[in-house]
């Protein structure tokens, strides 16, 4: 990793969620630490109420948000992050998920700085399987807040991390003990993903993984809304999933039912509409039978990455459960059953991922920052030596012609659960005399075929030497850095130069845009 670009005032961690957000430091003794919000809680919800002109609310409860206007409430948007698609529109402007979640990250900034000072940089993560367009999505809402994201890193690894830490096995011990494997099941409000991690004191390697981006606790509470639609339904005739300002109160009411059969065994909701009632009851039992099939997507999924890595589940020292869903019940009872290992529950699953966000910044602050200070030796000391090794969560491929069959196809270069950073180049041919440039498109994902994959953009090769003759090599490199976000060069073989390389990404926010919604950001008043 290149040197890193420090602004004055603290490094944190924090944790950009679907349903709630985090922010987390290490204090002068050592220790990670979640720092409180103007509420004085330790989560603030990931929820946007657009007040009126130049002025917004963030953080606001779910309660509160039910109670305004659908049009005006922004919520799950990290399920949009990369989404070229996702439009709204706010103040006569076209707001979008990186614009959205910078608010979020602003207002998370505003809150720390009256408790710990100038926030000066942070490192965000994101879940394992956020591919190149998310991933670049995340470091623009950083920028369009003014946070200095000195580093991105995966919420499983940094969950490690803090499981680690509270084990007191970071950055001590002896690198001869004996590796310690554990699987990291990360059930947010909006994202699933599993990674196995193989760890010593000093060197964290991840060895698989797998997800869904679109798989989370709102899908159990989605699972509420439709019983208590089709019960309306059948006795009044109306379809509340077609009315948005019932849905949008419905939505409060199943994740308040959700949390308490997470705490008793029964629970019911009641709900009315233009005149009309209906209340339903429903136990903890009928709930999980319920979801059951949502659950079980998370087990196939759990399965997938030990038989990928080739462990079996006896061979796992720990499970750690990360994310909010994982308090229902079911969950850790299910995995037991599953896996014969009893999962740990000793840390935080609400603030895990944002304090190993702020040991990761301060292993890099130890790493890089000049500074010297009480702390920062406690840091440099314990964490300097900790190396981390990921691994990529989509393949990387190109487009290519089957020359049997005509058709497109994805020809991976480098594949899934690889070793980070990694590369891996192509020669490619000049199809004609004098060519000027190559053109190929660039996707993400493991299918055959490239429309089942995700078009990270076309990358085309300028600028190449006058006179080439047609079949003149080109070679491509293709490669994953350590923050999962992909990077291309290409070298003219025939000369040996240097050839100059543009990736037009499909979607996404260029500068100039990200420059302007940094303008529209700052001048928003945000509480």
């Amino acid at each position: 990793m290149c040197a890193m670009e420090f602004q004055p005032g603290r490094t944190v961690g924090i944790d950009l969620g679907t349903t709630f957000s985090a922010l987390a430091y290490v204090n002068e003794e050592g220790e990670p630490i979640t720092v409180l919000n103007a509420d004085d809680e330790d989560e603030t919800p990931s929820l946007i109420l657009l007040a009126d002109k130049g002025h917004v609310i963030v953080g606001a409860s779910r309660v509160r948000a039910a109670m305004e206007d659908p049009e005006k409430v922004v919520e799950r948007v990290k399920r949009e992050m990369g989404e070229a698609a996702y439009k709204r529109t706010f103040d006569g402007k076209e707001i979008t998920p990186e614009f959205v979640s910078a608010l979020i990250l602003k207002k998370l900034r505003q809150d720390a700085e009256k408790r710990i000072g100038k926030v000066g940089n942070a490192v965000i993560t994101v879940p394992y399987y956020f591919n190149d367009a998310r991933r670049k999505a995340t470091q623009d809402a950083a920028k369009i807040a003014g946070i200095n994201a000195i580093d991105i890193i995966n919420e499983p690894t940094a969950a490690t991390l803090t499981y680690a830490w509270h084990r007191g096995e970071l950055g001590v011990g002896k690198e001869t003990e004996r590796p310690r494997l554990v699987l990291v099941y990360d059930l947010g409000g909006g994202t699933f993903d599993v990674t196995l991690v193989k760890y010593t004191p000093t060197h964290f390697q991840v060895l698989a993984t797998d997800g869904d981006v679109h798989l989370g606790g709102v899908d159990w509470n989605d699972r509420l809304l439709d019983l208590v639609a089709d019960e309306f339904q059948a006795k009044h005739g109306v379809d509340l999933r077609q009315v948005p300002t019932a849905v949008h109160v419905l939505r409060n009411d199943c994740d308040q039912a959700k949390i308490a059969l997470t705490e008793g065994q029964k629970t019911s909701i009641t709900f009315r509409h233009g005149g009309k009632a209906v209340s339903v009851s429903i136990t903890r039992d009928q709930f999980e039978q319920l979801t059951a099939d949502l659950l079980q997507r998370t087990i196939d999924t759990t399965e997938l990455v030990l038989n990928t890595a080739k462990v079996g589940a006896k061979e796992l020292d720990a499970i750690v459960l990360v994310g909010g869903s994982t308090l229902m019940p079911r969950v850790p009872l299910l995995l037991e059953q599953v896996t014969g290992v009893k999962p740990y529950q000793g840390i935080s699953p609400h603030t895990s991922v944002a304090q190993g966000a702020a040991i990761h910044a301060a292993i890099l602050e130890a790493k890089y920052r000049g500074e010297r200070s009480e702390m920062a030796e406690i840091i440099r000391r314990r964490l300097k030596g900790v190396r981390q090794d990921d691994v990529n969560s989509h393949g990387l491929g190109v487009v290519a012609v089957n020359p049997r069959s005509g058709k497109p196809v994805n020809h991976i270069m480098i594949h899934r659960n690889t070793p980070l950073p990694a590369e891996k180049s192509q020669v490619f041919h000049t199809i004609q005399d004098s060519q000027q440039r190559v053109s190929v498109k660039v996707v993400e994902g493991d299918a055959p075929d490239p429309a089942a994959c995700s078009l990270i953009g076309k990358c085309r090769v300028t600028d190449l030497p006058a006179g080439l003759p047609k079949g003149s090599p080109i070679e491509v490199t293709y490669a994953f850095d350590e923050n999962g976000r992909v990077t291309v060069r290409a070298k003219d073989l025939t000369g040996g130069r240097e050839a100059k390389i543009e990736i037009e990404r499909g979607g996404g926010l260029n500068d100039e845009q990200i420059d302007a919604y940094g303008k529209l950001a700052h001048d928003y008043k945000v509480e």
